[in-house]
């Protein structure tokens, strides 16, 4: 009986992911030091956009960001004014330029506001909580 046990303990400790025993280890669920060089996502997030001349085309609504974590695009909206007819565009997140300017970080994007204005804009689906192209018309 005592050899059935154990064969059972052995059995289900082996059956266990590795991943799943090792979660509940609370050293390897934090960091004890950031990566150097890293940016807060609130030099980002809700943050104006301005273009090479320095005129605000459009502010930061929301982030993409892939499965494996990486942010693949920014969601920007212009036009309108407080909110009230703002369009939704998508821009790959890599076309952002943080600079900084008398000490403060601002966002620099390689474009105008009219090229921003005749992109493709998008809506947020709060059902699918997912942001969709717009309805044409």
């Amino acid at each position: 009986m005592k050899r059935l046990a154990s064969a059972l303990v052995l059995t289900l400790l082996l059956a266990i992911p590795f991943g799943v025993a090792s979660a509940a280890n609370p050293s390897e669920q934090t960091m004890n030091s950031l990566p150097s060089g890293v940016l807060p996502i609130s030099d980002y997030y809700n943050q104006s956009v301005y273009d090479a001349k320095d005129n605000k085309i459009g502010d930061i609504n929301d982030l993409i960001v892939e499965k494996d974590g990486k942010i693949s695009a920014a969601i920007i909206g212009v036009g309108g004014f407080l909110g009230a007819g703002e369009k939704n565009v998508a821009i790959p997140f890599t076309a952002l330029k943080l600079t900084e300017k008398n000490g403060k970080r601002y966002l620099v994007m390689d474009t105008t506001k009219e090229a921003l204005n005749k992109a493709p804009g998008y809506t947020f689906d709060r059902t699918a909580k997912q942001w969709v192209p717009a309805k044409q018309g």
